[in-house]
């Protein structure tokens, strides 16, 4: 079976466009593939972490994972941090990867800012660290949205540049999985930017631990327009904020944005609304309630983290032990 790996990181506070953009693909891909899940705390702390969130944080967002879906007895779930291996790779990953190659990466400028000088070296070096993520387990497959397609070609340049340099087929050439056309779930008050926990209003976005009345209260108040709901996909280019409903909508209910337009065209945000509310709450009600208990029991959630770190393990410690001699370290 083809293996996935993905990583996830652990920020805490998960919201709608998590749950859909990536979670619950997640899930999905479990029953065609060997999948490794991790919670990337190693990639966290490239900006700083008070350690008691960091820790906090990486457990609620185990439960998450696993009140989603997660399947722990099948795939393997863990913090990164406990895998010694891909720190190790990633050093050598240092040396492969080229600084003009770290100096095209987009992500690195976004988070940096004008601040760049002040940026940690973490966080410039990072994709390396994502790529012996990825390449200490022999991943055939990585799911990719948008915004890390840059970091899976650079990952595919590193393993084309270490097999050069040692005359060797050992890495593969991993492949980006494409999961079709990708929700979207932009803020609910500005359709023109994604949903973030990062946002100062917390009416931008639906947690997944909203209660009923949180959601309720964050539908009724999102940003649409005077107009009807659209009746042609056509119009959904410019009315970015109704298009941002109906694709949560439609992404809900696993059908098409058209599918949503017939049966709502034409009327009422607020019907649309009304609906929307009752079906985001009955895909998330039960998921919130099983992280409550998961949280409740936080020492068990630990050990499910190190169980999974130990499965990891032995995948990814006899690859980095060959790289390692491929090298010429002494092992």
């Amino acid at each position: 079976m083809d293996r996935i790996f993905s990583g996830i990181q652990p920020t805490g506070n998960l919201h709608l466009g998590n749950y859909l953009g990536a979670v619950q693909n997640w899930v999905k891909l479990q029953s065609s593939y060997e999948c490794i899940y991790c919670i990337v705390d190693m990639h966290a702390i490239t900006t700083f972490q008070k350690p008691e969130t960091l820790i906090g944080n990486i457990l609620e967002v185990a439960s998450i994972l696993i009140a989603s879906g997660i399947d722990i007895n099948n795939s393997i779930l863990f913090n990164q941090s406990r895998v010694a291996m891909h720190a190790e790779l990633a050093w050598i990953f240092n040396c492969t990867a080229k600084i003009g190659w770290l100096n095209r990466m987009t992500q690195f400028k976004d988070k940096a800012g004008k601040n760049r000088e002040k940026a940690s070296a973490g966080l410039y070096v990072y994709p390396n660290l994502m790529a012996a993520d990825i390449l200490a387990y022999k991943a055939t497959h990585v799911p990719v949205g948008d915004d890390q397609k840059q970091h899976l070609e650079l990952t595919r340049d590193i393993a084309t540049s270490f097999n050069d340099n040692y005359k060797t087929d050992f890495f593969p050439l991993v492949e980006p999985l494409i999961l079709g056309e990708a929700t979207r779930v932009m803020n609910l008050r500005d359709g023109s930017k994604k949903m973030s926990k990062s946002d100062e209003s917390d009416f931008s976005r639906i947690n997944i631990t909203d209660s009923a009345e949180k959601i309720s209260a964050k539908i009724k108040k999102a940003k649409t327009d005077s107009l009807p709901v659209p009746d042609s996909s056509s119009e959904l280019s410019n009315r970015l904020e109704a298009k941002n409903l109906i694709g949560i909508f439609a992404a809900l209910r696993g059908i098409s944005l058209q599918d949503i337009i017939k049966d709502y065209g034409g009327g009422s945000f607020s019907v649309l609304k009304d609906d929307l509310t009752e079906c985001i709450i009955e895909e998330l009600q039960p998921v919130g309630k099983e992280i409550k208990e998961l949280l409740n029991n936080k020492d068990e959630l630990d050990k499910i983290l190190k169980d999974g770190a130990e499965r990891a393990k032995e995948i990814s410690r006899p690859v980095v032990n060959e790289v390692k001699n491929i090298v010429g370290f002494l092992t």
